[in-house]
């Protein structure tokens, strides 16, 4: 987990999605047409110019070195007023350096929800080689996040997803927290909440494409960004030209719960990491076998219920109890990289040494993960996120329901089950005042796919493909990765990818490719 880039994989981090019943409130107007009020904004013209807003502002900083420039758009709040209040939505753009052959712009989204993009054209320039200068590469900060008009409900927490511990004492209190967290959105930002949804993101993209003067733009979006760009796609169809969709949503399933259908995939990244743990007990101390090292997890998460588990020195000290440890597991399971798995080895090595009473000592990455639950610092990441998951579709309310799947699922799913199952703050928020987005149109899109995807699981992405019957699924075999394309390094999954953006042609048929 890499923080704030990439909210890439903060889909599966910061909130518990899954399945939930059908939002029953009244359709607000789409609106989403110019000469429905909205000339203006489509044609408004956007001031580019540095990016830097300061000697301080690092992202902008960068992004002057590489070239790009930025500019602010104007979008109305609710698209059913659109005289009414506006809200800023920040964009980075590197141009096209090879005019001769430019495509057009492409549209970036890092999902989230609740992820910046602002940062990321020169990456993505870079990653796609050949196809990078025929682009406009364009990055954007969805309304209330980051540089865009911002969202903070001022939480003590940067995140909502926890597990709910051994016990039923452990659930009151989370309950406690999520109608605490939804309380604080109402109190700080009831009067924008009902408009922070993927609907409205996907009308400001419009309106973007509008600005840019664009006919049709192309997109790459990663993991909740599918799901926005197929919501897109739907709303307007006719106006996407090339379009990659990496860490596939199953649109029918996106709202508060959707980690219930990722939780066996959770379960089995954990105990292919246990394995490869194993294979390095003189490193990590965990174990010798996959089931010895699944054993010390137990053992750890057994001994934060029965008092919370004191990490880290002077003065950043933590103290984790079973609500916090499967979060900090489930982080660390975004990736099969060595990489990736020794950042989980050594976090887990020192929670075994926490539950032994013994000293720890932080890394960085481990120190912000837990900065992240156990502090506000994150509270703006948090607070978006779960705007527009609870705003996207409406969550059961009874505590109860919650409490009976956890139980339910603890055998079956030990680690994981009384997190992807237990109570969000959407239990405590107002009803969303527009239906989910249904897939009806056909479009065409290369969606990307490994097939052990801890987050979004394969299985989505197939669902996905079969709804876009012009669409190709490209299947990354055999790995535990949540976004691949550029991040895992990946050179048959790239270069598919890439010769997608050169030429516009689908492959003939799905492709695989091998770990």
């Amino acid at each position: 987990m890499r923080y704030p880039r990439n909210s890439i994989i903060g889909l599966a981090l910061a909130a518990c999605l899954g399945s939930a019943p059908t939002a029953t409130a009244a359709a607000a107007p789409t609106a989403s047409e110019p000469g429905a009020g909205l000339d203006r904004y489509y044609d408004q013209s956007l001031g580019w110019g540095r990016c830097a807003k300061g000697p301080g502002d690092t992202v902008g900083v960068g992004l002057d070195k590489a070239g790009a420039q930025c500019a602010d758009v104007v979008v109305p709040l609710d698209y059913a007023d659109p005289r009414g209040r506006t809200l800023t939505v920040a964009l980075s753009r590197l141009k096209a350096t090879d005019t001769r052959h430019r495509i057009g712009s492409i549209l970036l989204n890092n999902g989230g929800p609740g992820g910046s993009a602002v940062e990321s054209p020169p990456e993505f320039r870079a990653w796609m080689k050949k196809a990078g200068p025929r682009y406009d590469i364009v990055g954007f900060d969805p309304r209330f996040v980051g540089r865009s008009t911002p969202l903070d409900c001022g939480w003590p927490v940067g995140t909502n997803l926890f597990s709910a511990g051994l016990g039923r004492a452990g659930f009151e209190r989370q309950v406690a927290l999520q109608k605490d967290l939804a309380a604080k959105c109402r109190a700080t930002d009831a009067s924008v909440l009902p408009h922070v949804t993927t609907r409205n993101t996907a009308r400001d993209m419009d309106v973007i494409r509008g600005a840019l003067g664009e006919r049709k733009i192309s997109y790459f979006g990663y993991s909740y960004g599918t799901y926005l760009g197929t919501v897109y796609t739907q709303m307007f169809p006719g106006r996407t030209d090339r379009v990659v969709l990496d860490g596939a949503v199953d649109p029918r399933e996106f709202g508060p719960r959707l980690l219930r259908k990722a939780v066996g995939a959770n379960e089995r990244a954990l105990a292919d990491w246990a394995g490869w743990a194993a294979a390095r007990d003189e490193t990590y101390g965990l174990g010798r076998t996959r089931a010895q090292v699944l054993a010390t997890v137990d053992r750890v998460i057994r001994a934060s219920a029965r008092g919370p588990l004191t990490v880290g020195t002077a003065p950043e000290v933590f103290r984790l109890d079973d609500t916090h440890i499967p979060f900090i597991l489930l982080a660390g399971l975004d990736s099969d990289t060595d990489v990736s798995r020794a950042a989980l080895g050594e976090q887990v090595s020192v929670l075994n040494k926490a539950a032994a009473g013994r000293p720890t000592r932080l890394s960085p990455q481990f120190a912000g993960i837990l900065r992240l639950a156990t502090t506000g610092e994150q509270s703006p990441h948090g607070s978006v996120q779960s705007a527009v998951i609870c705003g996207d579709r409406a969550a059961p309310r009874d505590p109860e329901v919650y409490w009976r799947d956890i139980e339910r699922g603890r055998a079956a799913y030990p680690r994981f089950g009384a997190l992807v199952d237990n109570i969000g703050p959407c239990a405590f928020w107002d009803r969303p005042r527009e239906e989910p987005t249904q897939v009806t149109q056909d479009a065409k899109a290369l969606i990307v796919s490994a097939t052990g995807d801890p987050r979004t699981p394969h299985k989505g992405a197939v669902a996905l493909h079969g709804m876009l019957p012009s669409s190709k699924l490209l299947t990354l075999e055999g790995a535990n990765r949540h976004a691949i394309y550029g991040l895992y390094q990946n050179a048959c999954v790239d270069d598919k990818v890439n010769d997608y953006l050169a030429t516009g042609e689908l492959p003939s048929r799905d492709q695989s490719c091998s770990k």
